[in-house]
């Protein structure tokens, strides 16, 4: 996994709450066999007309938007299904980073991301941003009067710069356990290989105690 330390890239709007996994990647693609190929479905049914052409009306199709690493969006985005090939789809379009609102309803907080969504980004890779709603507007009403703009999302320091002018610097919290995860580059299995001497030790004395009981 390809560590994430300090990230610029574009930002893209993407102003839908309640975006569930089926609209991030739909079920027909879930069949593809591996785990590559996935970017170009995030969104078809949204990105693609019925006769297969670019909808010019979705928001990642719009001039100033397309090749976009930094999404923003709004509440609970990667609800639905656990299906990780929505994160896949995510990842492998070129989305290093998701940004999302909390916000508050009655008593309830409702969360910027679905939980398994949530985990399973930071598995992949890709770094998720919950910020509050007034920040979450701010960053919105930046892009709409600024098609193309940039952004630095610097995880050590844990701050967003808007490149806008003047700049804007936003500050998030994250994980600290999954912050040391993003920024080393490592997923579940590279973890377990880091104790692999220790596990190769206990392997073998397990073996010893075994045939010694024989």
């Amino acid at each position: 996994m390809k560590p994430f330390t300090i990230h610029n890239g574009q930002l893209a709007p993407l102003d839908r709450a309640n975006v569930d996994t089926d609209a991030i990647i739909p079920k027909q693609f879930l069949k593809l066999i591996g785990r590559s190929g996935f970017g170009q479905y995030l969104f078809h049914d949204w990105r693609y007309l019925a006769d297969g052409t670019p909808n010019p009306q979705f928001e990642l199709n719009k001039p100033g938007h397309a090749g976009a690493s930094i999404l923003v969006t709004r509440n609970n985005f990667g609800c639905g299904s656990s299906r990780e090939h929505a994160v896949w789809a995510v990842a492998q379009y070129g989305i290093r980073v998701i940004i999302a609102p909390w916000r508050q309803h009655h008593k309830d907080r409702l969360p910027g991301f679905a939980d398994i969504f949530r985990n399973n980004c930071g598995k992949n890779g890709v770094l998720t941003i919950e910020l509050s709603e007034a920040e979450v507007d701010r960053i919105f009403h930046a892009v709409h009067t600024q098609p193309g703009l940039q952004a630095t999302v610097d995880l050590p320091q844990q701050t967003i710069v808007l490149h806008t002018t003047p700049e804007q610097t936003l500050r998030f919290e994250v994980d600290p356990g999954l912050k040391q995860y993003l920024l080393r580059g490592l997923d579940d299995i590279a973890l377990t290989l880091e104790q692999e001497a220790d596990i190769t030790a206990f392997e073998q004395h397990h073996d010893v105690q075994c045939a010694g009981g024989r």
